[in-house]
């Protein structure tokens, strides 16, 4: 399997990695993501680059379901971006905020898991496909600890003023 990056692919996988970490700053210092302080203003920057760039990639040959959640992505951000400059959701607006930032970060995650886990170790990757069931129960993982998050910020949201 070659394991090489294309220069796209090293510009995604750079702002990718730089999202997650100011994504997880966030999240420790604030409890939430916004486009607020500093590290929110580049924690969103970077995914939309990382989302567009995805785009541009076609490691299986064709549109892909990572294609699908680029999309998803941008489309997520601009509406959380909306929602946090506007009251559209009224007394939910809060909450719409942090979902759809909060999604960004399950988002950034799903895709991260996969290229960690058929690339490495370069010898004999961990999975070989999306079906693997291992890669399916890290799915799955992900998505647990993305709602037990989510469920904290809610009820952290609620006590907010």
């Amino acid at each position: 399997m070659d394991m090489t990056l294309s220069p796209i692919g090293v510009l995604h996988t750079t702002f990718g990695i730089t999202a997650l970490i100011s994504g997880f700053k966030l999240l420790w210092q604030h409890k939430q993501i916004s486009y607020a302080p500093l590290t929110g203003k580049v924690y969103l920057a970077v995914t939309v680059i990382t989302a567009a760039s995805s785009l541009a990639i076609f490691k299986h040959g064709s549109f892909h379901v990572a294609h699908v959640l680029g999309i998803l992505t941008l489309l997520t951000v601009f509406a959380g971006v909306l929602a946090e400059k506007t009251a559209f959701f009224k007394s939910w607006n809060k909450y719409a905020v942090n979902l759809f930032y909060s999604s960004t970060i399950l988002f950034h995650l799903l895709p991260t898991a996969t290229e960690i886990l058929t690339r490495f170790p370069p010898t004999a990757p961990i999975v070989n496909s999306l079906r693997d069931p291992f890669l399916q129960k890290t799915f799955m993982g992900i998505f647990v600890v993305f709602l037990i998050m989510l469920t904290w910020q809610m009820r952290w949201l609620k006590g907010q003023k």
